[in-house]
């Protein structure tokens, strides 16, 4: 049941039945006009093309601001700019060649934490102080039957590690001392699994966290896609179905945001369907306790990555996959092609003006002007 994918497929398992599965606005929809819509994307251009200097596929990627931004990817790539993206460095994490690490979270120019998936011992945490230049091994996975996905931190000493179910439930690590112990909350907290259960690690985004205590865990890959909610920083969990495509191993949620603790999205679909549209957007406006389908039509093909565009009140979202790349200025209710470039991963820097996506081939873009 551990296989994995190839580096080309979001979920990482290849030759097994995948369980690498990984804002809304604050108030009533607000549909804009046509001709004030088209002034909003005016300000917000087609990606600009940067030269990342690697071919790997980079699915990890954290902006820290408008200058500092860290890209992560297979045979153990990672890369970093300081100076919004004219050059982007690579960084070398010593015995890493064979690593794939599909989710990195940094806090400045010095500070990140790296997660590398696959089974066993291939699945590890590790972090940086120095901006790089030297990476200390925090945890690696002694449970052969464990498969980590994703990370994500309330703040730089306090975070979460999510893998797929191990005995019938979904696998949870937490530290609070910024990584230097990483620890299982009691078993009983998380609810049991489906069977063909999996988190796909796609986007570094089947992980949310919001405020100081909340946390969001996507999933799919089994009959119905779910989603867990955590109110205690990971100790206990409670999951609600949603309404988005499942009932396939490569079905189901893979990637979660949230503008506010009330107001979040999932975008997903099936990734051997990149180009189809199916019901793949959904929304929640009660914190992830119920979820409905959103939207005039659904995004046109499979998504990996959502994120809200800070400033805007959850109106304004960027939706990625490697089919297309979307817009939308109205809470996800409607969207607009955004360029023919397709991307795995998607994030928005603090200030709202900025943005990057990263994908297949080394690509990174980058738009400016989004508010």
């Amino acid at each position: 049941m551990h296989a994995a994918f190839g580096t080309d497929h979001p979920s990482r398992r290849p030759g097994r039945r995948s369980s690498a599965r990984r804002a809304f606005v604050g108030g009533p929809l607000l549909v804009l006009a046509p001709v004030l819509l088209g002034g909003i994307l005016a300000a917000a251009p087609a990606w600009e093309p940067q030269a990342s200097g690697t071919k790997e596929r980079l699915r990890g990627l954290s902006v820290v601001s408008d200058r500092v931004a860290w890209a992560s990817g297979n045979k153990g790539t990672v890369l970093r700019t300081v100076d919004g993206g004219s050059t982007w460095i690579a960084l070398k994490v010593p015995d890493s060649a064979n690593l794939d690490f599909r989710d990195v979270e940094a806090f400045d120019d010095r500070t990140a934490y790296l997660l590398s998936i696959g089974p066993g011992d291939r699945s590890r945490i590790c972090k940086t102080t120095d901006g790089g230049r030297t990476w200390r091994e925090q945890f690696r996975n002694p449970n052969p039957k464990a498969f980590y996905d994703d990370i994500a931190f309330w703040n730089v000493n306090s975070g979460l590690a999510i893998g797929d179910p191990v005995d019938g439930r979904f696998t949870v690590i937490r530290t609070t001392d910024g990584g230097k112990t990483w620890l299982p909350p009691p078993a009983e907290g998380m609810p049991s699994a489906l069977p063909g259960d999996g988190a796909f690690a796609a986007s570094g985004s089947i992980l949310a966290v919001q405020g100081t205590r909340n946390a969001w865990l996507a999933t799919g890959g089994a009959a119905r896609a779910r989603v867990f909610r955590s109110t205690d920083r990971g100790l206990t969990w409670t999951v609600a179905d949603t309404p988005m495509i499942a009932g396939t191993s490569s079905a189901g949620i893979f990637s979660i945001a949230f503008s506010d603790v009330g107001h979040g999205l999932i975008v997903g679909g099936d990734y051997r369907k990149e180009p189809e549209s199916s019901d793949n957007l959904a929304r929640t406006i009660d914190s992830g306790r119920t979820w409905t389908l959103i939207g005039a039509t659904r995004l046109p093909g499979f998504r990996s990555g959502v994120a809200f565009v800070q400033g805007t009140r959850g109106r304004s979202l960027l939706a990625v996959g490697p089919a297309g790349t979307d817009w939308s200025a109205d809470g996800g209710q409607t969207w607009t092609p955004l360029g023919d470039g397709g991307y795995d991963a998607v994030r928005v820097a603090p200030s709202g003006r900025v943005a990057w996506a990263t994908g297949a081939g080394g690509r990174i873009g980058k738009l400016s002007r989004l508010r």
